[in-house]
């Protein structure tokens, strides 16, 4: 156990088990309304999975959509997250999601100095369902300077490991050879973060502004409860905080317990880019007191690549984006077939990666394959692989398609009918079989600078060829932990437990089974963070927004 910031004490006003942005969001809210406040995190960096994701929040009729004069509803939004939940989900916990995560976004910018982009045209992820927009429902961090903001404690920030870039710059230079490296360089050298590291600094700023203690090394393993109401935590090297106001549980999913996510989730994952610390941890502390779990089948599912990287000295997948929405690739499934609209959003395209052969007992399209022709490798590279460098282990390479085929076994006719279908219709701009280039979010993520007529589609014509495995992966889990809408944990009766709360992936998600957009994962996280910490603090979730003097006085430090 290790204090990396403020001070020891016997007790505090609220004692936080997690460090993600949930978990912080809570203590920011709780910190800044004067709670003591104490941040447990059970690994050695803060900021667990939400300082390696892209770091931005889905806030549907947010203050910016309106400044900018686009035009929302929390009415269109609710009917646009029913479709994506397929019927799933607790209305309470959706209400609270679309009800507060405006006053949310405002409170994080106007107390907390929390800086975002708003992104006017970012699509929603199904724009065929009703209610989904083509812009304004989605921001992110701005760039922060994080060695000047937290000094020593930016040693101890979870990181992603890439390049200082925002997810709108990805999207405007989209491939990874078209990218300004030396620039970004440059800002790494001068303490420069973005994404989900931005995000996760941001709030650590806030929390030692405002005189919080963080602690790594730190696992929560029991509730200390008395009288049936929480009183605190006890760790698992024995040490214990006392809560007088009560504890928030944010300890993340439970994607790398095997055992756990073997028994509880309705498709076998097969990797996970998140850290590996998440074991269910705040789960298991909840149960132990007869808290109820919801929504446990359940992830935040993501097609991905093992191609050598890891997370804490562990094997990590890695998130295929461009790589499969680019001009010029396709995937295939074992039989050579092209399955599914392989620009769509990740966690539906993963929902197709999960389709049960019960003839052949297994999964029907896997193992899948992205493949991609020579041109497709000089123009836009594959991961970190460019034209000209020895072909990694990851990359599965061959002179003709037949040879690939034989190299990745799938039916050599099959493949070469295949892509001979695919690029009669890439040249004219269409996709017949799937539509794939037909909505606003394939072509988003598709190349302006596309020779073809459509930025999603192109052909594969000249080898050598190349395939990269795809398996089903996962950002995290999505379910566990039920709460009522004010963050509060319910027991079997569903009565909320006094003194827990509870946010985060440890809990049951307030979309269900739905990804409506980018930041789907961490706009309601904050949400319910948020309504965790007023609750806590004693305070009404109608956030009454700071006075335009206080704001400019709050930019003007730089916070």
């Amino acid at each position: 156990m290790k204090f990396v910031s403020g001070t020891a004490a016997e007790n505090y006003d609220v004692v936080v088990v997690g460090s993600g942005a949930g978990a912080l969001t809570a203590a920011v809210t709780a910190a800044h309304a004067g709670k003591s406040v104490v941040v447990l995190e059970k690994s050695e960096l803060l900021g667990g999975t939400s300082a390696v994701s892209g770091g931005m929040l889905w806030v549907a009729d947010n203050h910016h959509a309106r400044k900018a004069g686009i035009a929302d509803s929390k009415e269109a939004a609710a009917e646009y997250v029913r479709a994506v939940a397929r019927g799933r989900g607790r209305e309470e916990l959706l209400d609270a999601a679309l009800n507060y995560g405006d006053r949310m976004l405002r409170f994080m910018e106007q107390e907390c100095g929390v800086r975002f982009i708003f992104l006017d045209n970012f699509p929603d992820y199904r724009q065929d369902l009703p209610g989904a927009m083509e812009g304004g429902r989605t921001v992110e961090p701005e760039l922060f300077n994080s060695k000047e903001a937290l000094g020593a404690l930016k040693e101890h920030v979870r990181s992603d490991g890439r390049a200082p870039f925002t997810m709108q710059e990805y999207e405007s230079w989209g491939a990874f050879t078209r990218f300004p490296w030396d620039e970004l360089s440059a800002r790494q050298d001068d303490g420069l973060v973005a994404k989900g590291q931005a995000l996760v600094s941001m709030l650590l700023a806030s929390l030692v502004r405002d005189g919080a203690a963080l602690v790594t090394n730190a696992r929560g393993h029991r509730l200390i409860a008395d009288g049936g109401r929480v009183t605190g935590v006890e760790l698992e090297s024995g040490e214990s905080f006392r809560a007088n106001d009560g504890v928030v549980l944010a300890t993340g999913g439970f994607e790398w317990d095997k055992a756990l996510a073997d028994s509880m989730l309705a498709s076998r994952l097969y990797t996970m880019c998140s850290p590996p610390s998440n074991t269910g941890d705040g789960l298991r502390m909840s149960q132990r007191i007869g808290g109820q779990t919801r929504g446990t089948r359940e992830a935040w599912w993501a097609p991905m690549s093992v191609t050598g990287d890891t997370r804490d000295g562990q094997p990590a997948g890695t998130l295929l984006r461009f790589e499969r929405q680019g001009p010029g690739s396709i995937m295939v499934n074992r039989h050579g077939r092209r399955f599914a609209n392989e620009s769509q959003n990740y966690n539906d395209l993963a929902r197709s990666l999960q389709s049960w052969d019960s003839a052949a007992n297994r999964t029907l399209n896997t193992p899948a394959h992205v493949i991609v022709d020579h041109t497709y490798l000089e123009r836009y590279g594959i991961l970190a692989h460019r034209a000209g460098q020895p072909t990694p282990n990851y990359l599965i390479e061959a002179e003709t398609l037949e040879e690939l085929a034989a190299k990745i076994n799938v039916p050599a006719q099959n493949l070469i009918a295949t892509v001979t279908r695919f690029n009669g219709f890439a040249v004219k701009g269409e996709d017949p079989d799937f539509g794939r280039g037909e909505s606003a979010y394939d072509k988003y993520w598709g190349d302006d600078d596309n020779p073809w007529p459509n930025p999603s589609l192109g052909p594969l014509q000249s080898g050598p060829f190349y395939a990269l495995e795809v398996v089903n992966g996962a950002f995290g889990t999505n379910g566990g932990v039920a709460t009522d809408g004010l963050a509060r944990v319910l027991d079997v009766d569903n009565c909320p437990i006094p003194g827990l709360f509870a946010a985060g992936n440890t809990t049951e998600n307030a979309y269900a089974a739905g990804y409506p957009g980018a930041g789907a994962t961490l706009g309601p996280i904050m949400t319910m963070g948020y309504l965790a910490g007023r609750t806590l603090a004693g305070l009404s979730p109608d956030y009454v927004s700071a006075a335009p003097s206080q704001v400019d006085e709050l930019v003007g430090t730089g916070a």
